[in-house]
């Protein structure tokens, strides 16, 4: 017999910035709902993983206690998470992507500097790695497919872009996205609680800074070619 400790609700099926409110609404009512039997709650841009302590509660218990929250959920009406203002560079040596966006979006490259700074970006979920972010929508304008062929390394504090989603990477990993810059903060730090600069229901507004503004700010700026 299999014993099951982790139940997914789906709250809905696309991806849209109005699911936020009910999103984080469902995340507290859940986490109050399994107090300290709650081992971990994981959400994302539709669902919310629910991972609970087998040893104190059934699947029956675990379920019936989903059901009670569903039951009366209605979404945040309070203030939104934080806004982050992020310093990019963006740079063709930092961000090669950027030409191709420009050429498939018919744009130059200032221009799609400017859209991609132009809003407030939701922040959905974490995940991939600790402290990436997933964070959305970019304007159709410049939404772009992934990579073919992901980078073995990408560096960390790359921003980058991923059909509609936008990202920036807190450590060097392996990735897929399109570069189009890199930002000197701080996105994942262990000696900060939570660990994660960004979270579930903040707003991001990336603002472009020149290179002796990202280099002043303790960014890295080698171009990607040159990284080990």
């Amino acid at each position: 017999m299999v014993a099951i400790d982790c139940l997914m609700v789906r709250l809905f099926e696309v991806i849209d910035e109005a699911n936020m409110p009910w999103m984080l609404a469902a995340a507290r009512r859940l986490r109050e709902a399994f107090g300290t039997h709650l081992v971990d709650l994981v959400p994302s841009y539709t669902t919310l993983m629910i991972h609970y302590d087998l040893l104190v509660l059934s699947p029956a218990q675990a379920r019936e206690r989903i059901a009670q929250v569903l039951d009366t959920l209605q979404p945040e009406t309070g203030a939104p998470g934080r806004l982050h203002e992020i310093a990019v560079w963006y740079d063709l040596s930092v961000g090669p992507e950027l030409a191709r966006i420009a050429e498939r979006s018919r744009q130059t490259v200032a221009s799609v500097i400017a859209c991609h700074t132009a809003r407030e970006y939701q922040v959905f979920a974490l995940g991939f790695v600790p402290g990436f972010a997933f964070m959305g929508l970019v304007d159709e304008s410049i939404a772009t497919p992934r990579l073919t062929t992901p980078r073995q390394r990408v560096p960390a504090g790359s921003v980058a872009i991923g059909e509609r989603q936008t990202a920036a990477y807190p450590v060097q990993s392996p990735g897929g996205w399109n570069l189009i810059g890199r930002t000197a903060s701080r996105l994942f730090d262990r000696e900060r609680e939570g660990y994660s600069l960004l979270q579930p229901g903040d707003r991001v507004r990336f603002v472009a800074v020149d290179r002796a503004a990202f280099i002043n700010k303790g960014g890295d700026d080698a171009p990607l070619e040159e990284r080990p």
